[in-house]
């Protein structure tokens, strides 16, 4: 196999590896119960999921580096809460701030790069934009969870506790327009925001998606030199 090959197939594999860690980072947060190591394993599973990112763009050293500490000191700082006996982790609240914030423009800057170095749409592209989907939903739902807890009274209508699986389920079930109705802001900022990440989220799947996929192309075998096997005829 040939070395721009190789390299192709490394960084697919790259992008194929952060959509498993953002799937499972969804997972754990949504079927977790509230509890102080639990909010760590959380807390550490977001912030490899952030590393990943960063790596998966081919970000630059420096900017791995300080990443590498962020994440560390966020890390430390959920220890330190859970062995306290903390259960409202502000350090996995952190976590998933850095990781909804930063991961989206990382990861769409990457792609950018893919697309233009290859001059084609690859899986590479495919599996970078269903990241940027999963971290939308993940984004809202922790803009979500913030309303709840800075607006001084409940997010939801029915005055349901706005836990982090909560705010997954709603955010997730708005984004795919589900919208089962047991779940609904209270707010009219609450409204405008679920009404907005319907619509990015249909928009983002009938435009970048569907394009990106109707776009995929194969990876293209070097041919043979015809020249060489006319010569080779002839001789």
């Amino acid at each position: 196999m040939t070395e721009p090959a190789v390299t192709e197939r490394r960084r697919r594999e790259r992008y194929g590896v952060l959509l498993g860690a953002i799937v499972l980072a969804f997972g754990i947060q949504g079927i977790a119960q509230p509890g102080r190591w639990e909010q760590l394993f959380a807390s550490v599973l977001l912030g490899v999921t952030l590393l990943l990112s960063f790596w998966a763009a081919d970000a630059k050293p420096r900017v791995m580096r300080a990443a590498m500490l962020v994440v560390a000191a966020v890390i430390l700082l959920s220890l330190v809460e859970a062995v306290n006996g903390n259960v409202d982790d502000e350090a996995t609240r952190l976590a998933n701030a850095l990781l909804v914030s930063l991961a989206p423009p990382a990861v769409i800057i990457g792609v950018l790069r893919s697309l233009r170095r290859r001059q084609a749409v690859t899986l590479e592209a495919v599996f970078g934009v269903l990241c940027v989907y999963i971290l939308l939903g993940m984004f809202f739902a922790y803009a979500y969870g913030a309303i709840n807890d800075l607006g001084g009274s409940p997010f939801f209508a029915g005055g349901q506790q706005a836990t982090v699986a909560r705010c997954l389920y709603y955010s997730f079930t708005t984004l795919t327009t589900v919208g089962y109705g047991d779940l609904t802001s209270r707010s009219n900022l609450g409204h405008t925001l679920s009404t907005s990440e319907a619509l990015l989220g249909q928009i983002y799947l009938i435009t970048v998606v569907s394009l990106l996929v109707t776009n995929l192309r194969p990876r293209r075998r070097p041919e043979r030199s015809h020249s060489a096997g006319d010569g080779e005829h002839r001789g």
